[in-house]
Order: C-alpha cells, then structure tokens, then sequence
C-alpha cells in the first residue's frame, strides 16, 4: 500500500482543521449555508433526506486493518441519529406495493460502486470530530463530491490478478496526487470518474467512466496506456470511445490535462443533463479528439508539462511491494492443495465457498478471497461496525493486514495463504462472511435508494430484500449460475443499473415508486462481454411486480439456455422477445393476484 509521506500527512490534517473552523462559524451563524455548502461538499459531506452522508474516499480500493478498524469506530461511535429523528425518519418508511419497508439502521458503512464508504448518520456538528479521526489514518473525503476529479478506481486485484499486464496501482496513486485539489480542476462543469486497470479482464468498467485508463506493453514492451474518454451512466448511458490507442506512461497526465482542459472549456455549464463529458463526446465527436490531441503537442511543446520523471514512478511503486507473507513451499502447497480437496469433498458448502469466493494469485501459493456482505436482512454494500471490526481481524490474521474494497460491495482478502484457507473459511463462516453467492443473484449491487438519498425517485433497498428473500436456496442459486443484477434508485445510476443483466431503475409516476427492467447490460468482464447498456423490458412494473418479473425472466433462461450456458450469453443468443413476453406475462398474473 502507498504510505503517507509527512507532506502527506500534514496536508490532510491541514485540511481536518481548516474544515473545523469553517464548521464553527457556520454553526455560530458567521458561515451562511450558501457559503458554508460548497465547502462541506468540498470534504465529502452531504446532507441527504434525515441526516448528513459522508463519502469516505478509498483510493483504488485499498485498506489496512488499521483505517478499517477507525471506520468501524465511526460506524460505532458517530452513525447514530437522535432518537428523535430515528422515529421520524423511520415514520416515513411505508408499505410499497406489498413489500414491507426495511428498517433503517444505525451504526454502519455503506460501501459503494466506485470504491468509497459512506456513512449516513453523523450529526453535522461531530463533522469535524469524524475528518481529524479520519486524518489520524490517513482517510478523508477530499474531492467525493463536487464537480471535480472524484476517487480513481481500479481492479480490486491489482498487483495480484493472474492476467495482469502491468500493477495499476502506483499510476493511480500519481493521479491521485495530480488530482487532488487540482486549482484548474475544481470547478469542472459536471463530477469526473477516472478508472485504471491493468489487466486483461475489465473488473473496473473502465468503459463506463469520464476516462478509462488500460495500462499494457507494446511490441517491445514498453508500458502505456489505452485511453477511453466520454463514457458514463445517468440519463444517457454512453460507452467509452478509444482517444488514444497507446500512450507512453510518462506522459499520462500531460494527456489527462489535455482531456480535462478542453472538456472543462467546451463543456455545457448552462444544463446540469448535459454536463457531463460523455455529451460533449458525442456532440462534437473527431473535433473533440483533434482539440485534445492538439492541446496536448502545446503542453508538450510549452515546457511547462508533466511528464513522470522515472524516479517517482520508483518511489511511488516501492510502496507496493508484496507484504511479508511467509513463502509456501511447494511440497507444504501441494500438501495443502491435497488438504482442500479432501475438505471440499466431505463438505458441500466448502466446495462451493472455494469456487465462488476464492480465486487464483499471482504467487500460486496465495489465494485472493471474497468476504460476502450479502445476505438476508443486511442491504447490498452495508457493513456494520462490528462486521468492520471482524473484517480488520481477519486480515491482520489471515491477508497481511490489507483488504480491498471492489467493484460489487465486497472486501476482498488479497494475501491469503494457500494452506490458511480452510482456518479463514471457518473464521469467515462464523462471522457471516462465507456465504458463497458471489457472482451470483443474491451478490447484487444496490444504491440506497429513496430510504436515504434525497435524489431518489423510488427506494431501491426493499425491492434488493424482496428478490433475496425469494431466492435463498443456494441449489438454485448455483443452478441459475452467475448473473449481474443491479439497482438503483434514480437515473444517477449510483447502483449501476445499466451494466446489470439484469437492471432495476426506481423511476417515479405520479408521486408513486416504479420500476424500470432492462436485459443484456454489461460492465466489460468477461462473464459478461463487451461494455453495453441494458434494454428496457417495457413500460415501467410497480413494486410488487418487480420480484414475479425477476423470476418469469429466470425462468425463460432455464427454458432456453443450452447446457451450462450463462444467462448472459443465452439472452445474447435468443435475443429479448421471449423475455419481454414473459415479463409482461408476470405483470398481469400480479395484477390479478392483487
């Protein structure tokens, strides 16, 4: 992991002050809220539909235990409204279509698409409390909100993904530092989302992103990048277009100012619909890229430029070298090899929990293990803070003390030892973490939705523990295989909704919550293929529908599929009309019921 230099660590801390005495004097009523919002905003601080949300960064995914074990104080000590305001909040969470309303809780993290943890609860005036105890850790919410360069993403099994080019993980850190409180920057007309991957398998959607960054080698092995620029979500679903093939890697942010600068030149100010890089893409197309191309030969050319200097490429990946992780022999791996598989025969659930959970490692005698958030009763991404707690116990015994937040609401363990997986399956078993439905229906991605964020038109929370609650038997689970299913609560498209196979969109009709079904979404992987935005099913479900329409579609893949075929694949190869058929089908089989 990249460790903080005394610049670094004074910074943030400047920052946890200065934020403090802005707080003040907006509480003593010398900070008027039109003048103190920017600057709260500035540092990650919301103010959502009860209380106020901080959006904790978590740069390309990495935690120690020590900054897991301050969020889980956080989640214990500061998530907790007044009692007051949790009786009127929790007054407000009707009935939707039939479908209880989860009740809202207290005393957790929410982990997000894009590598953050959010908290819900924290009263505005322990605001400042939460930054300088973030800070002691070397955590902020510094650039999580706003309409500036936001936290740079990647592949949660960075530096240790078997299909790995290049560890994307220093080039993320030296944007990171680039980014960060950038003066030319921070006033951009819309937020910006950069994704970096190294390897083979898109596990960051890169193509879903302002900018995507591809790190690979040329012919003769030189390193750089492919640039995708103008994808996004929202309101207009657009997939990233190739800029710039491959760009030497010493000059990625000379080219990243050249894409920012013209964007934030050209880009529309005057519609918040149209702010975002992705349509000035597609309005101005080739004349877009000339202008970027032709910025950067000025930058270039200027001598004012940014080109990384090797030497702080080298100091900056020196802080990811492999933690010392005791070397296992080939005799003790073929040992423990032998141990699991004898393990896994007289044990179902182990079986399973080492192929959805575990997969390979750079090093052949480590494992990278998913820890599973999902399950009955807890929203997809929420941690409470004793589950934080637990997750920093058994990385510092079982992963080197690091866990990585990824792509699909999960920690992931990325330095277990091979002959230590059978002692971390039973620690993970009686935490509640080794439920092996990763990848599968259950391992959905949600937003929170209408239950807590003012931008909402429908709550997303109710219709994820409905569809859980109906698919629990894990035989069918695996039956059904791996499938993508995403909601969110409003066209922010915060849960991902377009890149789903299958894609549920809170949408609002008449003050009343609905759904919108889309099939075929996918965020690059290979389980899923190319990078594509779903189609819609058809006229928006109410929410009672939604779960019946969830399983006619399944149940059409069981019809139609051809041996182990995915549901991705068998909808790509029978195309949508039975589907929709079906759907539709399920829609008045509801109606009647109710």
């Amino acid at each position: 992991m990249y460790q903080y230099t005394d610049f670094d660590q004074q910074f943030i801390q400047a920052r946890a002050a200065q934020y403090r005495d802005q707080l003040s004097r907006h509480l003593a009523g010398k900070l008027p809220d039109s003048d103190f919002r920017p600057l709260r905003l500035q540092n990650g601080w919301y103010v959502q539909r009860y209380a106020p949300m901080l959006r904790v960064a978590v740069p390309y995914g990495e935690l120690n235990s020590v900054q897991l074990r301050v969020l889980a104080q956080i989640a214990r000590d500061y998530d907790t409204p007044s009692a007051e305001l949790m009786e009127r909040a929790q007054s407000t969470q009707d009935k939707i279509g039939g479908i209880d309303a989860p009740k809202l809780t207290t005393n957790y993290g929410h982990f997000t698409t894009r590598q953050n943890v959010q908290f819900n609860w924290i009263p505005l005036d322990k605001s400042a409390d939460v930054m300088e105890l973030l800070a002691s850790v070397n955590l902020h919410g510094i650039q999580t909100s706003g309409n500036c360069i936001r936290n740079i993403t990647s592949d949660e099994r960075a530096g240790i993904a078997v299909d790995e080019d290049v560890d994307p993980r220093p080039y993320a850190e030296v944007l990171r530092q680039w980014s960060t409180l950038h003066p030319e920057f921070a006033y951009l007309p819309r937020k910006f989302k950069i994704a970096i991957t190294g390897a083979n398998e898109d596990r960051a959607a890169i193509e879903w992103h302002d900018i995507g960054l591809r790190l690979l080698r040329d012919d003769e092995g030189n390193v750089g990048f492919k640039i995708f620029v103008g994808g996004g979500m929202g309101r207009t679903p657009i997939i990233g277009t190739v800029i710039r093939e491959f760009l030497p890697w010493n000059q990625i942010i000379n080219y990243l100012e050249a894409v920012v600068r013209v964007y934030n030149g050209w880009g529309r100010r005057d519609n918040i619909y149209k702010a975002r890089i992705k349509i000035l893409v597609k309005a101005e197309g080739q004349r877009y890229f000339d202008e970027v191309n032709e910025e950067f030969d000025r930058i270039l050319e200027s001598g004012a430029h940014h080109t990384i200097p090797q030497t702080e490429l080298d100091r900056v990946t020196a802080c990811f070298v492999s933690p010392p992780v005791d070397v296992v022999s080939d005799e003790a791996q073929e040992k423990a090899e032998q141990a699991l598989l004898a393990q896994a025969k007289a044990d179902k659930e182990f079986t399973r929990w080492l192929q959805q959970n575990v997969t390979s490692h750079q090093n052949p005698g480590l494992r990278v293990v998913t820890l599973s958030f999902k399950r009955l009763g807890q929203a997809p991404g929420d941690a409470t803070a004793d589950q934080l707690a637990t997750a920093a116990d058994l990385a510092e015994k079982f992963s080197a003390g690091e866990v990585r937040v990824n792509h699909d609401q999960n920690l992931v363990l990325p330095w277990v030892r091979i002959d230590q997986l059978a002692d971390l399956y039973q620690a993970a078993k009686a935490a509640g973490f080794a439920r092996a439905n990763v990848h599968l229906l259950t391992d959905m991605i949600a937003c929170p939705g209408g239950d807590y964020c003012a931008l909402a038109n429908a709550r997303s929370l109710p219709i994820a523990a409905a569809i859980t609650e109906r698919y629990q038997d894990l035989d069918e689970l695996f039956d059904l295989g791996e499938i993508d299913l995403h909601i969110s609560g409003c066209i922010n498209s915060c849960g991902h909704h377009h890149s789903g196979h299958i894609g549920i969109l809170g949408v609002d009709k008449d003050g009343q919550e609905w759904y919108q079904v889309t099939l075929g979404g996918s965020d690059g992987s290979f389980l899923s293929g190319p990078s594509k935005a779903g189609k819609v099913v058809g006229p928006s479900f109410a929410a009672a529908e939604v779960v019946d329409v969830v399983e006619a579609i399944l149940d059409v893949y069981r019809d139609k599929r051809e041996g182990a075929e995915t549901f991705a694949r068998t909808l790509n190869r029978v195309g949508m009309d039975d589907f929709k058929a079906a759907a539709n089908a399920a829609r008045n089989t509801t109606a009647r019921a109710h």
